[in-house]
């Protein structure tokens, strides 16, 4: 039962008192015999209790640049407004109070101020990432006047939404393609020139079979599609290609469009690296001299030495590729690996990006669309716990931290890629409005934990866990802009100590990355200007289970698989 039940039943109890005067003896005995019940079985109470949240009397301090916390969409897999199955713009619309509802007074939204829409051009595949049209919205989303609604509705809010752009290659049904290739049909013997055929030249044929290449029907040309044969990839040197991309990432961004997520940034130039890099430095700067402030990140799924080197184009971020998956540190640290093997890792990023770019924004994310979900990864005891806390290493990164549609509910999702992106987990019952069906060849699976509507009522749920951390990001600007300090002193096995610096003001992050409760001394710590003691702030206190975080003396006792905030 708990103090939670009890509070309602006290409730009910006031409510009959006021109603029936007579009554009230009656009433304190029940109250007391409830209060012996509580007090019995306390140990099974599922919320935390007592603890003042310090979150709820900090305002919000959210900056409007580029260091953002971004809500990955599928649309097709999040809210379906026409009930045929499948998610859409007017879908989104609907939801959007629950990604951020634009209002710093209210505590009901999730408090993104991103969202990464996967590829919403029109393509003849699921997750369309063949385009057949860069310049339109696929019909079973909705139309260009629902997208100009939707962006208008995001920048009510304070959203900065980018858009997939997909430029390794385009769909084999584009008309760029099947022009090119009725041309090479028609051709016979005769040389092809991009005079007659501008296509010709968008593509990468060859009259010689290669690895990763297929032939074009009824001729002896054949064409490169490195990912599948239904995806040609586009010679990225070809200029009128290039003037095409810049009147693509002009007419989106006259729009209103925040920036692009560029898609496959290294297989651009098949093995060329610096070509890709190349590429990358002109694409920034022709979206850059478009709109100042856009915004570009790019996946680049390599080791974290080798995607360092895509920094050298200029663009703002990459994807951080080496803290997410199950195989990333996060998930090591959270499986028993020592905590300083976060902290070390989260300091070096400074010096490993900007040698190339010293304006660079890290991209941290811990799951995407590619990846099994987290549900996945831990198993045993204090897996959800585990499942928890991740969530917040990866929110309390430096950059603009991505988090993936129904990771805050803990989906699961793995194997074949339509599993990775089932629907958005709303409600149990899959015939309640709006819920989408997924894609066609996704597998029947349960999830392990409740759906929104369950979760959205327990105070201890893994929803409520990602708000408040999301929130505390929001307080403290620090967090995804400062520079990082990793106090290996003070740190220890499962205790990580990271001091953080932005404009002249110092935050401390105390991640306790096990499950037993760790004492640390942070007496010889200075945080902006002082010792850390009784008169240091505490700015936040996020816990994932009931034992509560005390900070004396600058002593601090922090419970298995919590986070301390300081200032």
């Amino acid at each position: 039962m708990g103090s939670l039940h009890f509070f309602k039943i006290r409730k009910v109890c006031d409510w009959n008192m006021r109603k029936d005067r007579r009554n009230v003896r009656n009433i304190a005995l029940v109250m007391a015999l409830c209060l012996i019940f509580v007090t019995s079985c306390g140990k099974a109470e599922k919320v935390p209790q007592g603890q003042p949240d310090i979150t709820d009397t900090l305002p919000l301090n959210v900056i409007d640049d580029n260091y953002r916390t971004y809500y990955e969409v599928f649309v097709y897999s999040f809210y379906d407004s026409n009930d045929d199955g499948i998610g859409d713009l007017q879908g989104l619309i609907s939801k959007l109070d629950y990604i951020n509802d634009g209002d710093d007074t209210t505590d009901t939204d999730l408090g993104c101020n991103g969202i990464w829409l996967m590829p919403i051009h029109p393509s003849p595949t699921y997750h369309k990432y063949d385009v057949t049209d860069y310049y339109d919205i696929d019909p079973v989303y909705g139309t260009l006047d629902d997208f100009k609604e939707f962006l208008a509705a995001c920048d009510e809010r304070g959203i900065k939404v980018i858009m997939d752009l997909v430029l390794n290659h385009s769909s084999s049904k584009h008309p760029w393609f099947q022009e090119a290739c009725t041309y090479l049909k028609d051709l016979g013997s005769a040389e092809p020139s991009a005079e007659e055929c501008p296509y010709f030249d968008y593509y990468n044929f060859s009259k010689e079979e290669r690895s990763g290449y297929y032939k074009v029907a009824e001729t002896d040309w054949y064409y490169e599609g490195q990912f599948w044969s239904e995806m040609p990839d586009l010679n990225l040197d070809c200029e009128a290609l290039r003037a095409e991309i810049e009147a693509i990432t002009k007419y989106w961004l006259d729009m209103g469009v925040g920036g692009f997520r560029l898609d496959a940034v290294k297989e651009y130039y098949t093995e060329g690296q610096q070509e890709n890099i190349d590429f990358l430095k002109w694409l920034t700067e022709t979206v850059k001299s478009q709109k100042e402030d856009a915004y570009l990140v790019g996946e680049a799924w390599l080791n974290i030495n080798e995607y360092s080197r895509y920094y050298a184009s200029g663009m703002d971020s990459l994807f951080n590729f080496a803290f997410a998956g199950a195989e990333g540190i996060i998930a090591k640290v959270m499986n028993g690996t020592p905590a300083e093997k976060y902290g070390a890792a989260c300091a070096s990023l400074q010096e490993n990006f900007g040698q190339y770019n010293e304006n660079y924004i890290d991209a941290p994310f811990y799951t995407n669309h590619d990846m099994a979900r987290s549900a996945g990864y831990y198993v045993g005891e204090n897996s959800l716990n585990r499942l928890k806390m991740a969530g917040a290493m990866n929110l309390f990164m430096s950059g603009s931290a991505f988090l993936y549609y129904g990771e805050e509910l803990g989906m699961k999702g793995s194997g074949r890629d339509e599993n990775k992106r089932a629907p958005m987990y709303w409600s149990k019952d899959a015939g309640m409005e709006g819920m989408c069906a997924g894609p066609a060849d996704m597998e029947s699976f349960e999830m392990k934990y409740d759906s929104l509507e369950e979760q959205q009522a327990d105070a201890g749920s893994i929803y409520q866990f990602y708000k408040k951390a999301i929130k505390i990001r929001n307080q403290n600007p620090e967090i995804a802009r400062g520079t990082i300090e990793y106090l290996e002193g003070v740190s220890k096995d499962k205790v990580c100590v990271l001091r953080k610096t932005y404009d002249g003001s110092e935050v401390l992050l105390v991640f306790v990355t096990g499950s037993e409760t760790e004492e640390v001394d942070l007496s010889g710590i200075t945080l902006n200007g002082r010792a850390v003691g009784d008169e240091t702030e505490v700015r936040a206190m996020l816990v994932t289970g009931q034992e509560q975080i005390t900070l004396e003396g600058g002593m601090a006792k922090i419970p298995g698989y919590s986070v301390l905030v300081l200032k």
